[in-house]
C-alpha cells in the first residue's frame, strides 16, 4: 500500500464545534500533531473562520442524519464538542427523522441541559460508534491542582466570597441553572444561566457596590456530563472580570479547562486579579 494511502496512527477526530476560540485552538493542536480532523459547524452558532481550510460541513442543529452521513465519510472515530452553543428553540432545530426518533426517546430530558448532554453522548457512543473525548484531554495543559495560579493572592475578603460563591455555585448546579456565579463583600451580584460567563461578567459590570471588588466562582454542576460541558475559562474571561471591576477568579481544581493556561495567568497577573483552583469541598486557596 502506498504511503499516501495508509491509515492514519490515530482515529480521525470530529469537532463539533460551537462559538468561540476553543475550536481554532483545538484545530492547531490537531495540525501540530498531524492529527486528522474535521469540523461540524453550525448556521448562526460557529464563527466562519473557525473552519477556514478544514475539512467542514456547515448544517444546523436537527440535522443528525446529514451530521453522521459526514463524519462517516470522513472516517471519524472520536468526536470532540468544543465551543459554547446557544439553546435554540425546537423550531430554529428542525429536527430530521433521526433527530425527532432521539427526541422522542428521551422525553422529557431533553428539557435539561445535563440530560440531554448526556443523552447525546450515549447514542454517540453505543448507538452510532463513535468515541466521545473531553476537551480536557485535548487542551488540557495537565492536571489544574488547587492552589494560587499567578503571582496575586485573595486576601480574608475575597476568601470569603469564595466561600460564598462555592456554597451558591453548587446549589444553583444541582438545580441544572448554571456554573458561575459573582459574588462582592458577601452579596450575590449574579448567577450565571443561559447566557453563559462572559453576558454574566458584562451584567455584574454595573451591579458592583462600593469597596473592594467581587469574586468570580465557576465550578462544574454535580451530574453534568464533564466530556462535553466542562467548566472553561481563558483570557477573555479575565478581561471581562477585569472589566466588570472584580479581583480574581476562582475554578474547580481537576475540574476547569483553562484554555492557553500561561497567557490566561499572564493576562490575570497582568490585570491585577488572582486566579486560584480550588477544591469545591474545600474552597480555601492552598497558600
Amino acid at each position: 500500500m502506498a504511503a499516501a494511502d495508509a491509515a492514519p496512527a490515530r482515529p480521525g477526530l470530529g469537532i463539533i464545534a460551537g462559538a468561540g476560540p476553543v475550536p481554532r485552538r483545538l484545530i492547531q493542536a490537531c495540525r501540530d500533531a498531524g492529527r486528522p480532523l474535521c469540523v461540524v459547524a453550525f448556521e448562526g452558532q460557529t464563527d466562519p473562520e473557525t473552519v477556514e481550510d478544514v475539512p467542514h460541513l456547515w448544517t444546523r442543529l436537527g440535522a443528525a442524519g446529514e451530521i453522521l452521513d459526514f463524519l462517516r465519510a470522513q472516517q471519524v472515530g472520536e468526536l470532540v464538542l468544543a465551543g459554547p452553543i446557544k439553546r435554540p428553540s425546537l423550531s430554529e432545530v428542525r429536527p430530521d427523522w433521526r433527530a425527532a426518533r432521539f427526541f422522542a426517546r428521551i422525553g422529557k430530558r431533553a428539557f435539561s441541559d445535563d440530560g440531554l448532554l448526556g443523552s447525546i453522548v450515549r447514542a454517540l457512543e453505543e448507538e452510532e460508534g463513535f468515541r466521545v473525548v473531553g476537551l480536557d484531554q485535548l487542551l488540557g495543559g495537565g492536571p489544574l491542582r488547587p492552589g494560587p495560579l499567578g503571582r496575586h493572592r485573595p486576601d480574608a475578603l475575597a476568601q470569603a466570597d469564595i466561600r460564598r460563591g462555592v456554597e451558591v455555585a453548587r446549589a444553583v448546579g444541582r438545580l441544572d441553572i448554571g456554573q458561575a456565579v459573582v459574588v462582592q463583600q458577601g452579596t450575590v451580584l449574579g448567577v450565571e444561566a443561559i447566557e453563559g460567563t462572559d453576558a454574566l461578567l458584562a451584567r455584574c459590570a454595573g451591579l458592583a457596590l462600593s469597596g473592594p471588588g467581587g469574586v468570580l466562582v465557576k465550578l462544574s454542576k454535580p451530574q453534568q456530563e464533564r466530556r462535553v460541558d466542562l467548566p472553561t475559562v481563558g483570557r477573555d474571561t479575565v478581561a471581562g472580570a477585569a472589566s466588570a471591576g472584580l479581583r480574581g477568579l476562582a475554578v474547580e481544581a481537576r475540574g476547569t479547562l483553562i484554555v492557553d493556561r500561561a497567557e490566561t495567568v499572564a493576562a490575570a497577573d497582568a490585570a491585577g486579579l488572582f486566579l486560584v483552583a480550588v477544591d469545591s469541598g474545600d474552597p480555601d486557596p492552598a497558600p
